[in-house]
C-alpha cells in the first residue's frame, strides 16, 4: 500500500509540473532577427493601419451642390467631408455620419442655439461651440468625442435636470423622449442639486394639446413652429431667468389647424397629445405605413394600433408632399373609426326599422330590385374616402347593368374628365416652392387642403412671393390682398383691366390655383375658361413651368375622374328608380323618388343611411388595401392596420359578390386582376409614388359659349373639422368644432 501511495504522489507532482512549464512559450532564436540591419527594417515592412471607412449620413441624408466651386471641405474627426457653402458644423457632421445631440435645433425651424447640448471642440477655438449656430468654414477641424465635449454636454445636461421633474413613469413620452435618451447618454447616476425644484402652471392650449409645463426645457421648438410654418402668434416666452416659461400672454387657446405638430417636435413631454394621455405606450404599438384619406393632399402618415383599435395617427416624412406635418383633422380624427360604425348587413322592414340580415340575404334582395329597373334609371355615386379599385368594381358593374350614370360626389354633375390638366394641380405640391406670385380663385387652402397652405406660406416667408385671392372673406396665415369676392373680378383680370395683370405678366413663375368647388357651378366652364384667358396672357403655362392649377376637395376626386366615372345625363338622380351609394354621404337626396329603391354601401351610419333600404356595412381606408390619387396625380396606396370591424368586407369585393348574385360576374376576383384591368383605363394609378403628368394643356379645350353667372364664389368647406363619416363620427373633431371656430 505504501509503495501504491508514493506512485500515485509521484505521478501528480509530475503532471503539476508539466502544466506549469507548458505555460511558458520556447523561445526559438532566428539567425536573421539577430542582425542590426534585420531589427531597423522591421518596422518599414509593417503595413500602416488602415482607416475605418466613412460613416453613413446620418438618417440617409444627401448633399446637393448646386454650385460644385461653392464646395468647402472640413474635417470631422478626422474624416474629410466636403459640404455646400452656407453649411453649419451640426449639418457637416451629420453628414459624416455623426449624430450631434440637440434639443432646440430642427432642420425645418429656423436657429435658436439655446439648448448648448450640441457643444463641439473645434480647433483654434479656446473653449467648445454651439455647433447647430457656428457656419463651418474651410479646412475646420471639428472634433465630436474629445473629454472636453462630453464633458460640456454633461454639464449641460445636469442644468436641464436640475428642474426637471422625475416622472418619467407616468409621462407619455416615456420611450420616445430625446431627454430621456440624452441623460442616458450624457447624464449622471444621481443629481447634486439639493434646492427646491421649481414649478409652472400648466396652460390650456385646446382640446388636442395636453401641456405639463414643469417639464418644459425651454428650447423654443414650439414657439418656432407656431410662428414660422403655422403662421399663428401663439406662443411666446415669458419671463427671466429661472421664471422662464412658455405661455400665450393672455388666456386663449391655440386655434392653429396645425397644432398637433408642436407634440411630435418637442423634445421632452411638455407639450403630448391629450387624446392619447395615458391610453397605451408606444411599445406597445404596431406601426402601419399607410395615406391619409381626409382631404386631398394624401399626406403620408403612420397608424399606431394596438389589437383591433387604432390608437393614434403620426406623421411620416414626404418631402414632396407633407413634408412632416399633417393637420389636425388628419391626426385626431382616429377615434371616428370605431363611432357608429355598421357592423351587419341590415334591411328595412315594413315598419321603416332596419333588421340585421346575413349577406347572401342581403345581395339577393338588391339583384332581385337590380332585374326589376330599367338600365337608364340605374344611378350608381362612389363616396369622397372611395379607393380607386373599388370605384372601377362599381362603374365595371353599372355599365354590365346597362347603366353609365355613375359619378364621384365633389366632382359636379357634369365634369370634364378627358382634360387632365382640369383637375390636377399642375406645378405639382411641392413646386409652389418655384412659384413668386399666386392667384387663388374660389378657394381657401386654409381649411381645404392645410398641408398646401403650409407650402404657400413657406414660400412667402421663403421668396416674399405675392398672393391675390378671389372669394368670400377669410382669413389667411400670410400677407394676401383680396381683390374680390365673384366672377367679375376674374373678367377684369382676363381682359386686362384689372391692376394685378401687372404682377402676373412680371412674374417669373406665376401660379393660378382654382378650387373644386367651382365643379358644382353651372358656368363652370365659363369660369375655366377665363382662367385660362389669364393663364395664356399672363404666361403661366410654358414647357419649363405649368401654373395652372386646381386644388381638390377629396380624396377619391382625381382616381375618379381618371377611370371616367362621368354620368351620361345631369339630372339622372331625378329619375332614378334603384341608387346605390358607395359611401356618398354628402349627396342631396332631396331629388330622389319617394319609391326609389336605395342602397347604402358604407363604413359609418352617416346622413345617407336614413335614406337606404338596404345596408352593406364596408371597410374604412384603415382596414384595407387601396389606390388614392393625390391633387398632384400621384398615386399611393393604403394598408390595413386593424381588422375590419362585424362582419363587414371591402368595397370591391362586396360588388363582386353582388355581380355574381345578379347574375353579371364581374371578371376579377383579387386586388391584383381589378388592377390590370385598372391599367386598360388609367395605368398611371398603377405607377405608385410617381407624379403622371397632364399631357394636353388649354390648346385642346374647347370653345365656351357660355355666359359666366354674377354669382359670388361661396365657401367650399363649412366646418374645417367635420368633412366626411369619419370625421363627423369623431367626439374629438366634434370638441374641436364647438371650442375653436367661431360661431
Amino acid at each position: 500500500m505504501g509503495l501504491g501511495l508514493l506512485a500515485s504522489r509521484t505521478l501528480k507532482t509530475s503532471r503539476v509540473l508539466s502544466s506549469q512549464y507548458s505555460r511558458f512559450r520556447p523561445i526559438v532564436t532566428k539567425p536573421g532577427l539577430q542582425s542590426p540591419d534585420a531589427s531597423a527594417a522591421a518596422p518599414a515592412t509593417q503595413p500602416e493601419p488602415t482607416p475605418p471607412p466613412p460613416k453613413k449620413p446620418v438618417g440617409g441624408a444627401r448633399v446637393h451642390f448646386t454650385n460644385p466651386d461653392d464646395a468647402l471641405e472640413v474635417f470631422v474627426d478626422g474624416f474629410p467631408v466636403k459640404i455646400p457653402k452656407g453649411m453649419t458644423v451640426l449639418q457637416a457632421c451629420e453628414i459624416a455620419g455623426v449624430d450631434i445631440p440637440r434639443f432646440c435645433y430642427h432642420s425645418r425651424l429656423s436657429i435658436a442655439g439655446n439648448c448648448r447640448m450640441c457643444l463641439v471642440e473645434v480647433e483654434k477655438s479656446p473653449k467648445p461651440v454651439a455647433s447647430c449656430a457656428m457656419p463651418a468654414l474651410p479646412g475646420m477641424k471639428i472634433k465630436t468625442d474629445t473629454p472636453l465635449a462630453k464633458k460640456a454636454r454633461e454639464g449641460v445636461m445636469e442644468f436641464l435636470l436640475m428642474n426637471h421633474p422625475l416622472d418619467c413613469p407616468i409621462c407619455d413620452q416615456g420611450g420616445e423622449c430625446d431627454l430621456q435618451d440624452q441623460s442616458m447618454a450624457f447624464g449622471s447616476d444621481r443629481g447634486r442639486f439639493t434646492e427646491m425644484k421649481r414649478s409652472v402652471v400648466d396652460k390650456n392650449l385646446g382640446p388636442l394639446v395636453k401641456t405639463v409645463m414643469t417639464r418644459c426645457i425651454q428650447c423654443t421648438r414650439c414657439v418656432r413652429f407656431a410662428t414660422e410654418v403655422a403662421g399663428v402668434q401663439d406662443l411666446g416666452m415669458l419671463g427671466r431667468g429661472s421664471g422662464e416659461e412658455i405661455g400665450t400672454y393672455v388666456e386663449k387657446l391655440m386655434t392653429s389647424e396645425l397644432s398637433g405638430n408642436v407634440i411630435d417636435i418637442c423634445p421632452v413631454g411638455a407639450l403630448t397629445s391629450k387624446p392619447f394621455a395615458f391610453k397605451a405606450r408606444n411599445w406597445e404599438l404596431k406601426g402601419t405605413e399607410t395615406i391619409d384619406v381626409t382631404d386631398a393632399v394624401g399626406s403620408n402618415i403612420r397608424i399606431d394600433s394596438r389589437g383591433p383599435e387604432v390608437m393614434r395617427i403620426l406623421p411620416r416624412l414626404n418631402e414632396d408632399i407633407n413634408e412632416e406635418w399633417i393637420s389636425d383633422k388628419t391626426r385626431f380624427c382616429y377615434d371616428g373609426l370605431k363611432r357608429q360604425r355598421l357592423n351587419d348587413p341590415m334591411i328595412r322592414d315594413a315598419n321603416g326599422r332596419f333588421k340585421a340580415v346575413s349577406w347572401r340575404d342581403a345581395l339577393a334582395v338588391v339583384a332581385e330590385v337590380t332585374l326589376q329597373v330599367k338600365p337608364e334609371e340605374i344611378v350608381g355615386i362612389a363616396g369622397k374616402l372611395s379607393d380607386a379599385e373599388s370605384m372601377m368594381a362599381l362603374k365595371d358593374l353599372l355599365n354590365n347593368m346597362g347603366s353609365n350614370n355613375v359619378w364621384c360626389e365633389g366632382t359636379g354633375t357634369s365634369p370634364n374628365a378627358d382634360l387632365r390638366y382640369r383637375y390636377l394641380m399642375n406645378s405639382s405640391i411641392a413646386g409652389l416652392e418655384k412659384a413668386d406670385v399666386f392667384l387663388l380663385v374660389g378657394t381657401q387652402p386654409r381649411v381645404e387642403a392645410a398641408m398646401v397652405n403650409a407650402r404657400i406660406r413657406k414660400t412667402v416667408r421663403a421668396s416674399n412671393a405675392k398672393v391675390a385671392y378671389i372669394g368670400p372673406p377669410t382669413e389667411f396665415n400670410y400677407d394676401c390682398q383680396h381683390l374680390g369676392t365673384g366672377p367679375q373680378t376674374l373678367i377684369e383680370i382676363a381682359e386686362g383691366r384689372h391692376s394685378f395683370c401687372s404682377a402676373i405678366s412680371n412674374a417669373k413663375n406665376p401660379a393660378i390655383i382654382v378650387g373644386a368647388g367651382l365643379f358644382e357651378r353651372d358656368d363652370k366652364d365659363a369660369i375655366f375658361a377665363a382662367v385660362e384667358a389669364i393663364a395664356k396672357n399672363g404666361n403661366v403655362i410654358r414647357p419649363d413651368w405649368n401654373g395652372f392649377n386646381v386644388l381638390l376637395l377629396n380624396a377619391a376626386q382625381a382616381a375618379a375622374l381618371d377611370l371616367g366615372l362621368v354620368p351620361e345625363s345631369s339630372n339622372s338622380i331625378e329619375s332614378t328608380k334603384f341608387l346605390y351609394l358607395m359611401g356618398a354621404d354628402d349627396v342631396n337626396l332631396d331629388k330622389v323618388p319617394a319609391d326609389a329603391f336605395v342602397v347604402y354601401q358604407g363604413h359609418h351610419g352617416d346622413q345617407s343611411v336614413y335614406r337606404a333600404n338596404v345596408i352593406l356595412p364596408s371597410a374604412a381606408f384603415s382596414e384595407k388595401e387601396g389606390t388614392y390619387e393625390n391633387t398632384e396625380g400621384c398615386s399611393q396606396q393604403t394598408l390595413p392596420a386593424v381588422p375590419t370591424v362585424g362582419d363587414a368586407r371591402d368595397d370591391w369585393k362586396i360588388i363582386r359578390a353582388l355581380s355574381e348574385v345578379a347574375g353579371i360576374r364581374l371578371p376579377y376576383d383579387t386586388l391584383g386582376a381589378i388592377r390590370s384591368r385598372m391599367r386598360t383605363v388609367a395605368p398611371n394609378l398603377l405607377n405608385r409614388d410617381e407624379i403622371e403628368p397632364a399631357a394636353f394643356g388649354p390648346s385642346l379645350s374647347p370653345d365656351c359659349s357660355q355666359k359666366i353667372s354674377s354669382t359670388p364664389f361661396k365657401a367650399a368647406v363649412e366646418n374645417f373639422y367635420m368633412t366626411d363619416s369619419i370625421t363627423r363620427a369623431s367626439k374629438i373633431m366634434a370638441q374641436c368644432s364647438a371650442m375653436l371656430l367661431k360661431k
